[in-house]
């Protein structure tokens, strides 16, 4: 479906056949009295009586060519809650196949700035669907033409919604690819294609990571027909002086598992084992599309893990970017490879005043938080507040988990610096995010979400149909709003 919003921003007047309402939380109409006829009113009043006043919206065939639907406004709502509500209008018009309204802004009662810009915000995130893959893809539009004096939405901020939304989808896009189309080449192309929107991106291929010293993340790759890359995106939109914000995602393509192969069963869903990635990129290109005041970078790792004669054994030993060695114990825990060689790289080159990684780095998160909360992992204390209170704005919920120096001792090896996994059992998420964290050589305030829950719903959830969430744009774009511009 299509979302397409027509901003008349003048005196009310009802355009297409269905008409969008606000009304209190009790559903009481009289504040419609101007707004609908008298036999309309009565009709409505009547249905009322025995109509299900705990619901949301409330839908109603005037005649076969006209409908009103009536949306309840709580007086406990908070912003994500009216996204939620826009989303919720979604369901019920996608489920009732119409195709064009109009919203009346000015019976908006809310105390929430800019109340209908998210609601239609919620709206739009919900509508996205990917399938351009099917033969007979025959897309359906829906005209919402929103008309009233009051409660306007300012260009500004349809600026700013548009981005979150542009990127958002970039990032389903990218998720929702098979791994024959998004290979770590195509992948590359796709990134290098966003210079057009003022983006600077530099591509460091497997010559140039040889060069580097970037063994940990060329050992997953290796196994591949495709190449490895390193891509870095960057974003100035500050002075010089303003030290940059990084974001690191892990981007493998496909994840067989390597030598120590997957099971069969779900497989197929390794094609979002590059979903950290994608965010960083979706962030990338939503604080181009909206000219943010800040400078930041994105740095992705691009690979595939396959099983090859020339794939990664059990048992290797890399050398990282950082001089580290490591142990290569087991070829499915190959994230935590190719974020360690990221990670110290964006340190050493851009200096940054944090570092967010994002990852489907474990199962084991999902065991612990299931799909309500990304796991993170963070060495400080502000940069783990500032995350937390933003993910709980936008309803992209972040749990604080342990690090301690206890942890090292199982992944410490016998024959180099550390093994890539814990095999004495247990903690698992926090033992990836222990080997991560040693890849932080000069005390960068550095946080690690492990989105392996979060990334891809089969059901769908508030603001996504199912498949791709989009998880950690507006999370993140959050974060550099409240604390950063």
């Amino acid at each position: 479906m299509s979302i397409r919003i027509n901003y008349k921003n003048s005196a009310f007047k009802s355009i297409a056949n269905n008409l969008v309402l606000f009304v209190n939380e009790n559903f009481d109409i009289k504040s419609l009295k101007k707004t609908i006829s008298k036999i309309e009113y009565s009709y409505i009043a009547e249905l009322l009586k025995n109509s299900d006043l705990k619901k949301d919206i409330l839908f109603f065939e005037i005649n076969s060519k006209k409908s009103i639907f009536l949306i309840s406004i709580k007086d406990d709502l908070k912003t994500s809650m009216v996204e939620n509500l826009g989303a919720k209008f979604h369901s019920l018009i996608n489920y009732e196949k119409k195709n064009d309204f109009t919203i009346n802004s000015d019976t908006i009662n809310s105390k929430i700035e800019n109340f209908l810009g998210h609601f239609l915000h919620g709206l739009k995130l919900k509508s996205y669907e990917f399938n351009i893959y099917k033969s007979k893809n025959k897309k359906r539009i829906v005209k919402i033409n929103v008309s009233g004096s009051k409660n306007k939405v300012s260009t500004q901020e349809q600026k700013r919604f548009k981005a979150l939304e542009e990127g958002t989808f970039y990032t389903r896009d990218l998720v929702s690819e098979p791994g024959n189309i998004l290979h770590p080449d195509e992948y590359a192309k796709r990134i290098s294609s966003l210079k057009k929107i003022g983006l600077k991106v530099q591509i460091y291929d497997k010559k140039k990571l040889k060069k580097l010293g970037m063994n940990a993340l060329l050992g997953v790759g290796q196994g591949s027909v495709r190449g490895s890359y390193l891509v870095t995106i960057e974003w100035n939109g500050a002075n010089k002086k303003f030290k940059p914000l990084a974001f690191v995602g892990k981007g493998v393509c496909f994840d067989t598992g390597g030598y120590s192969l997957k099971p069969a069963k779900f497989m197929e869903d390794m094609t979002y084992d590059m979903a950290g990635s994608a965010t960083v990129v979706g962030l990338m290109k939503s604080l181009a599309i909206r000219k943010a005041k800040i400078n930041a970078v994105g740095v992705v790792g691009l690979v595939e893990n396959m099983v090859s004669g020339n794939a990664q054994r059990p048992g290797d030993i890399v050398k990282s970017y950082s001089g580290k060695t490591i142990e290569i114990l087991n070829t499915d825990a190959e994230g935590r490879l190719v974020l360690a060689d990221a990670l110290t790289f964006t340190e050493r080159k851009f200096t940054p005043q944090f570092i967010v990684d994002l990852a489907t780095l474990t199962g084991a998160i999902i065991v612990s938080l299931g799909s309500e909360y990304a796991g993170l992992f963070s060495n400080n204390e502000k940069l783990s507040k500032q995350l937390i209170d933003s993910g709980e704005k936008v309803q992209e919920k972040l749990w604080r988990m342990p690090l301690h120096k206890n942890y090292d001792k199982l992944i410490d090896s016998k024959n180099a610096d550390m093994q890539n996994i814990n095999y004495v059992g247990g903690a698992g998420s926090t033992t990836a995010a222990q080997f991560l964290q040693r890849f932080i050589l000069n005390k960068t305030p550095w946080a690690h979400l492990d989105i392996a829950g979060m990334a891809f719903s089969k059901y769908g959830g508030a603001l996504n149909p199912g498949g791709a969430t989009g998880y950690g744009v507006k999370l993140l774009n959050q974060l550099i709003e409240d604390n950063y511009e």
